[in-house]
């Protein structure tokens, strides 16, 4: 049997800072009282100049993967939140959530929807490796 696959999705702002990445998600790590050993972090491909998201994911020593607008539309009818400004710009629900869905593989769930601090989201999908 295949060990589980953590999957942690990011949505920021333009600009967001590493401080404030990483401040959320330890947060949210420990309050689900998960480990980040395995895990990795995703977010949709238009971040990928992101300063912010680059370092935290460096500080972090959790390897991050931008995905493809297609990836996370394919896991929007799983999200559970939403924002009109996300839905706007990216047409899915929620970055974190989709990000975290399409990043933990077919048959994941989240086991912890959307988070938001300031200008970052965090959310966590478990799937199978």
């Amino acid at each position: 049997m295949s060990a589980p696959r953590l999957a942690i999705g990011i949505g920021c702002r333009a600009g967001a800072t590493a401080a404030n990445i990483i401040s959320l998600v330890q947060r949210t790590l420990d309050e689900a009282r998960l480990d980040s050993a395995g895990a990795k972090l995703f977010t949709i491909d238009t971040k990928g100049d992101e300063i912010g998201l680059i370092k935290a994911s460096r500080l972090l020593a959790i390897p991050i993967v931008f995905l493809s607008r297609d990836a996370l539309a394919a896991r929007a009818a799983d999200a559970i939140t939403r924002s009109d400004r996300v839905e706007v710009l990216y047409d899915v629900p929620s970055i974190a959530e989709t990000a975290a869905l399409a990043g933990a593989g077919l048959g994941s769930h989240l086991i912890v929807p959307r988070v938001t601090a300031g200008a970052v989201s965090c959310a966590i999908a478990i799937g199978r490796s």
